[in-house]
């Protein structure tokens, strides 16, 4: 009894299999029969699908897509394919815990795929691996069709290695060392990117060590020469400070005395401004007389150049005049001459026009008569031509006459025989339409009825159908959705955790920082560092980040108390230095107060007005940003700097920092992140993250709520479009019915009216005949007449034309001498008609010019009587004009006067002022000589803090308690300056240090110990692998050496009982590896020589091939083997003893065959057929053989 075997296969839309199929199997053989192309071979293709097999050509198909039921004439294509193995596991062969094991694979047309495991998803490498060294699998002994017993015969020797590596149980040791190769080519690949780093590390930790020494011994001078300038800081500035207070007493005088002169100053300009006021209204009226004197006397002069022009205009007609009256006379001369040209001409055309009349009336004579003549001769030569023609056509007509009389005899007979026949045709016509009707009348009405189902049925598909695409389309819309939220989301999450991750590790700080702030959870007075604290829009975060500078990673402390323990935990572990701002001390002690410099343009304000704090922590940012102004760009930050004698820290959008003595700094960053910006991104992505993963929540849901919804719809509609299919095949048939009864009766019904039409015809043909018979023979008679009459005619019609045609030769010669004539007399005529009418034209031409002279005349005259009327009135004009100039003379004289007088006043008024704006100037001067000082003793202490805080980071009260603790430094201020520059030469002499090579030693000095333990363990790992994999192949090559033996002897066992006799044998490749050694199979059957395989009939290799695979099912049987028409081949006798080893094998190996030979058939203990009921779409039917030989007679089987 086997307790592993296949219990089931279910099948759903593969290939010919549109319908759910379940075949059942048992223990025994299992015979799958049905005619060619029925589908037997399609459960092969199924199991091996299943299975794993990805390659479409395997399956006989050109995609994956093609093993999806395609569809038929009657049916729609399925959507997917689905197959399931059940396996019974009772026995637990299969290395898994279910008792019944069910391996499902669906594909759907849209490609998506997916691989089950008893309901569950899982990947096809898990369904590969459970099913390793059972001989199943689509790599296996258990499933063979005709390609792979083709493989085995007429394959290379190397391509069957497959077959005996799973015959022999090496396969998965050959995956294990596989596995173990591409693993050890990782570790072979790490070792060397390990060993490069090594390499570029040894390089870097020699020069770093020698850095690290010079950077402890700039740094103990560096805290040496603190030491120094703190003590020279805290002299100088109590210095500066006296001198500041002494220039602001005097700046209060100076300030006194600038009032005071200001307010003379006010009262002597308002005295000059009146005094200019009215100057200006005198100056003013002066100006007016001015313009009015300059009017008056421009005018007299213009008046005195227009009497000028007016009387030589009245000298220039006087002289035009006379011209005129000159030109007029010789006209009048000319006039009269031309009068008497034109007499003499007309007197000669009267001459000329009797001469031709008479000439013309002889040539319209002789031509008339000429034409008459012409004519008459043409008239009897047509008349001639006439005759002769018609002669020709009597005679043409007369024979065709003949012509007709004879057909319309034979015609009248064929007649009388046709109309007989249609009088026949016309009852039996008539009879049968009547018939035609009623079958017709009978199936519209059922067209009818099924149209109206139809169109019903149609409705309801064609909802159910845009339902299915509205939800198909929106499920793809929200897939898409649905990935690009995934990927969005996973990449922000990605991103956000990066973040976070850094902020939490307070990546990109000081190593100092980090360890302190390590130190948070201990030490409770760990506020955070500035740019935790600190929050400000996005535009300033690189403005207010360039002004905080270090400051950013100072750490702040809620006392100095715990800033020195702090202080003191970096010292003992030797952590580094960090700066701490406790809340206790930090104070803005020196706070802005030009508010004028804010109004500048270009100002966005100062950078502690640009960010937001909690209350506790806003002198805070008072302390550090109170007094830098923030500024859009750096054109109008220089120009504010310089405006303001570069006394302002300035820092613009973009990062440029203008500092206190005109430093400027600026450039390109090294990276787009900022620290003050890193929480500003962390929350922003904590909220996008969230957002996106509700957003792929949303769309997976709605998703599968569409595609339950589009499963319901498919199912509906798919018994809609049953039942419409039938509907439309009924439909068909009375639409073919229907169109054929339409198509008869149409046929009758022009077949009758053709023929009473015929018969019409024929009857009034027979009528036409008769007649034209009858007219024809009179036509006969009638023609002969006419052509005796025409002859007769011709002769003497001949005679008359030549006696006319001497006539016409005579008359023409006498009509050419009077044309000569009359062409002479009419070309003279014309010369005397062109001479006479050039005279008329210039005659006329005469008469005009003299008419516009004498007008112009007349014209001229006029105009000089109103020139002497325009001269009189303006020399009256020029007197009045000249009246007024004097008048105007003395107004102008006494306003000049008395703007001297007001001018004098005004002079006096603007010396006093010059005298107070001199004093006013002096005193601002000296104001502004005290601010400059003041500003300069200032820029001198900022100068002071500034150096502390640049350099040690300390402010000015700080530096007061720093120097409490410590001994006092007794030297005066030219031996602190001495040595302070000894300190600094002495680390200019160490040059360029690296202060962070103290902690890159350290990090890389651990960091390359570190990877040089990594090295090892990769050296170990590459050791172990390479030693696993050669106790593999050992172990391969003995167990493969082994079971190829074994397999030999069991080939030729197999092989003598098949053939019954014979031998069998197998060979490895010579020269090469056994793992990977070909194998060549050598056939013996009996009778014959040993020889190869390709040298068998069809028959013998199919049984040799049988034959080993035979002897691999004894030696390592698979728990079911799927055999497909692999005896096709064989003759009866052969099939015979292929059927009674099956049986022998069915111990520990359950068979399904797929066959149609009678004697495998016979063999089996059940069989299942498949039919193709339907075209396209295969069905089954079963019987259970062993309880049908209970029933039926002894040697019968019953097969459905």
């Amino acid at each position: 009894m086997i307790e592993m075997y296949l219990k089931s296969i279910e099948v759903q839309g593969f290939k010919s299999f549109a319908n759910k199929i379940v075949f059942e199997f048992h223990n025994g053989i299992t015979g799958i029969v049905g005619p060619n192309g029925s589908g037997k071979s399609n459960v092969a293709d199924a199991v091996r699908w299943v299975l794993g097999e990805q390659s479409a050509k395997q399956l006989r198909g050109a995609k994956m897509e093609d093993v999806i039921f395609s569809g038929t004439e009657n049916r729609r294509s399925q959507g997917f394919a689905y197959v399931a193995l059940t396996i019974e596991n009772s026995d637990h062969k299969l290395a898994i815990e279910y008792e019944e094991v069910t391996v499902a694979r669906r594909v759907y047309r849209s490609g998506e795929s997916e691989y089950l495991l008893n309901g569950s998803p899982c990947r096809l490498k898990d369904v590969n691996e459970l099913f390793y060294d059972t001989g199943i699998g689509k790599e296996g002994y258990s499933i063979i069709g005709q390609g792979q017993i083709d493989k085995i015969l007429s394959g290379k020797p190397e391509e069957r290695r497959e077959l005996f590596d799973e015959a022999a149980g090496i396969v998965k040791f050959k995956r294990r060392k596989n596995e173990a190769l591409k693993r050890l080519e990782t570790e072979q690949q790490n070792l060397v990117r390990v060993e490069d780093i090594l390499s570029e590390l040894e390089k870097q930790v020699g020069p770093l060590k020698k850095q690290a020494e010079t950077a402890h011994e700039y740094l103990r001078l560096k805290e040496e020469l603190k030491t120094y300038d703190i003590t020279m800081f805290l002299s100088e500035s109590s210095t500066l400070k006296k001198q500041v207070s002494e220039i602001e007493i005097k700046e209060q005088d100076v300030s006194f005395h600038l009032k005071e002169a200001r307010q003379a100053e006010e009262k002597v300009k308002g005295e000059y401004q009146r005094l200019e006021e009215e100057l200006e209204k005198k100056e003013e009226t002066l100006l007016g007389l001015r313009e009015e004197f300059s009017g008056t006397q421009m005018k007299k002069e213009k008046l005195e150049g227009e009497v000028r022009l007016l009387e030589e205009q009245i000298h220039n007609v006087i002289g035009q005049d006379k011209d005129f009256q000159l030109r007029i006379e010789n006209l009048e001369k000319e006039q009269k001459e031309k009068q008497e040209e034109e007499a003499a001409g007309i007197k000669e055309g009267t001459e000329m026009n009797g001469l031709l009349s008479k000439a013309k009336e002889e040539l319209s004579k002789a031509e008339e008569a000429l034409q008459l003549l012409g004519i008459e001769v043409k008239d009897k030569t047509t008349v001639v031509e006439q005759d002769r023609n018609r002669i020709i056509a009597v005679l043409n007509e007369k024979s065709n006459v003949k012509s007709k009389i004879q057909r319309y005899e034979t015609m009248l007979e064929q007649m009388q025989i046709r109309k007989a026949e249609l009088s026949r045709k016309l009852i039996q016509l008539k009879s049968t339409q009547s018939e035609q009707e009623e079958t017709i009348e009978e199936w519209n009405k059922k067209q009818s009825d099924i149209t109206k189902r139809i169109s019903d049925m149609e409705n309801q598909k064609e909802s159910l159908e845009q339902q299915i695409a509205n939800l198909h389309n929106r499920n793809l819309d929200l897939e898409k959705k649905r990935n690009d939220y995934q990927q969005k989301f996973h990449a922000e999450k990605s991103r956000f955790e990066a973040l976070k991750n850094m902020a939490e590790r307070y990546d990109g700080y000081g190593n100092s920082i980090r360890k302190v702030m390590e130190q948070r959870e201990y030490q409770k007075g760990i506020l955070g560092v500035v740019a935790d604290i600190i929050k400000t829009d996005k535009k300033y975060e690189i403005a207010i980040e360039t002004a905080l500078g270090g400051s950013i990673q100072n750490i702040v402390t809620d006392s100095e108390q715990t800033a020195k323990e702090l202080i003191e935990y970096l010292k003992k572990n030797k952590f580094g230095r960090a700066t701490f701002l406790p809340l206790s001390a930090v104070t803005n002690r020196n706070p802005f107060h030009n508010d004028q410099v804010l109004k500048e343009i270009g100002v966005l304000g100062l950078a502690s007005g640009l960010v937001q704090t909690e209350a506790q922590y806003q002198e805070l940012s008072e302390y550090l940003l109170g007094r830098v102004l923030v500024v859009d760009q750096i054109d109008h930050a220089l120009f504010i700097a310089k405006k303001y004698h570069y006394s302002l820290r300035i820092v613009t959008l973009e990062g440029e920092l203008l500092n206190a003595g005109g430093s400027l700094t600026g450039g390109a960053f090294k990276n787009s992140g900022n620290l003050l910006g890193r929480r500003r991104e962390i929350e922003e992505l904590a909220q996008t993250v969230d957002k996106l993963q509700k957003e792929y929540e949303r769309a997976k849901l709605q998703i599968e709520t569409n595609r339950a919804e589009n499963v319901k719809n498919r199912e509906q509609l798919e018994q809609i479009k049953k039942e419409l299919q039938e509907q439309y095949l009924l439909q068909n048939t009375i639409k073919l019915s229907l169109t054929h009864a339409e198509e008869e009766k149409d046929a009758l019904l022009l077949e009758y009216q053709e023929v009473v039409s015929e018969n019409q015809e024929m009857d009034r043909q027979a009528k036409d005949i008769r007649e034209g018979k009858g007219e024809q023979e009179k036509q006969v008679q009638a023609l002969e007449e006419e052509n005796k009459r025409l002859e007769t005619e011709i002769l003497d019609w001949n005679q008359q034309i030549e006696e006319k045609q001497k006539q016409e030769v005579l008359q023409s010669t006498q009509t050419e001498q009077v044309r000569i004539n009359y062409a002479a007399y009419v070309q003279k005529m014309e010369f005397i008609q062109e001479n006479i009418n050039r005279i008329r034209k210039e005659k006329e031409k005469l008469f005009l010019e003299i008419k516009q002279l004498t007008n112009q005349k007349q014209g001229s005259l006029f105009e000089m009587e109103e020139k002497k009327k325009q001269v009189g009135e303006k020399k009256k004009e020029i007197e009045t004009t000249f009246e007024k100039q004097g008048i105007l003379q003395a107004e102008l004289e006494k306003k000049r006067q008395e703007k001297e007088e007001m001018a004098l006043s005004q002079k006096e008024s603007l010396k006093t002022r010059e005298e107070l704006s001199e004093q006013i100037s002096l005193l601002d001067k000296e104001l502004y000589r005290l601010g400059a000082q003041k500003e300069k003793v200032s820029d001198g202490l900022d100068s002071f803090i500034h150096y502390i805080w640049d350099e040690y980071e300390i402010t000015p009260s700080e530096a007061a308690l720093w120097n409490q603790g410590r001994e006092e430094v007794l030297l005066g201020s030219s031996e602190l300056k001495k040595k302070i520059s000894t300190l600094k030469n002495e680390i200019k002499a160490l040059g360029t240090v690296n202060v962070n090579a103290i902690e890159d030693y350290k990090e890389i000095s651990g960091r390359y110990e570190f990877l040089r333990t990594q090295h090892n363990d990769l050296k170990t790992a590459e050791e172990t692998l390479l030693k696993v994999i050669e106790e593999l192949d050992t172990g391969m090559r003995v167990q493969f050496e082994e079971k190829f033996g074994e397999i030999k002897v069991e080939f030729d066992k197999v092989f003598k009982e098949l053939f019954g006799g014979g031998k069998g044998t197998l060979e490895l490749v010579e020269e090469e590896d056994v793992l990977e050694a070909g194998i060549r199979i050598i056939s013996q059957p009996p009778g014959k020589k040993l020889q190869n395989m390709m040298q068998l009939s069809g028959g013998e290799k199919a049984l040799t091939a049988i034959a080993l695979l035979f002897a691999i099912q004894n030696l390592k049987p698979s728990p079911f083997c799927l055999l497909d028409e692999i005896e096709a081949a064989l003759d009866d006798s052969n099939v015979g003893r292929f059927a009674k080893y099956l049986h022998k094998l069915t111990k520990n190996t359950q068979f399904i065959v797929i066959t149609h030979r009678r004697g495998t058939m016979a063999a089996a203990d059940r069989l299942y057929g498949i039919t193709m009921q339907e075209k396209g779409v295969s069905t089954l039917v079963s019987v259970n053989l062993i309880e049908a030989q209970l029933n039926d007679p002894p040697g019968q089987k019953a097969v459905s």
